[in-house]
């Protein structure tokens, strides 16, 4: 996967920002503000997280695979929502490659 497609989205999510929210799902999460679009986040993270247990024990991913897009779906939208675009978040990820996890959380406890 490229940073193409996350790029992609949003700017179709950015296009549907301001749309009429019955013609819109990206539009009606708006609408309905940003603690709807939070709860949409929490809500997607969950699925997530029972579908990798599943995918654990059955040993069939698709579900956790389509449970990731829909979580990754709903955070681009809370990024729209906050005027953050993704690639802050590619930036970000980029800082750190390279890397040692440990190291990384040693220096946010410090700032």
């Amino acid at each position: 996967m490229t940073d193409d497609i996350l790029h992609r989205v949003a700017q179709v999510i950015e296009s549907r920002k301001n749309a009429d929210p019955s013609s819109s799902y990206v539009a009606s999460l708006h609408h309905k503000g940003l603690n709807k679009i939070l709860e949409k986040v929490g809500e997607e993270a969950v699925e997530t997280i029972l579908a990798a247990k599943d995918a654990a024990h059955s040993g069939d991913a698709k579900d956790v695979i389509y449970e990731t897009a829909d979580l990754w779906f709903h955070s681009l939208v809370m990024l729209s929502a906050l005027d953050l675009e993704p690639q802050a978040v590619l930036a970000e990820l980029e800082r750190r490659f390279g890397l040692s996890g440990h190291a990384e959380k040693a220096a946010r406890s410090t700032t």
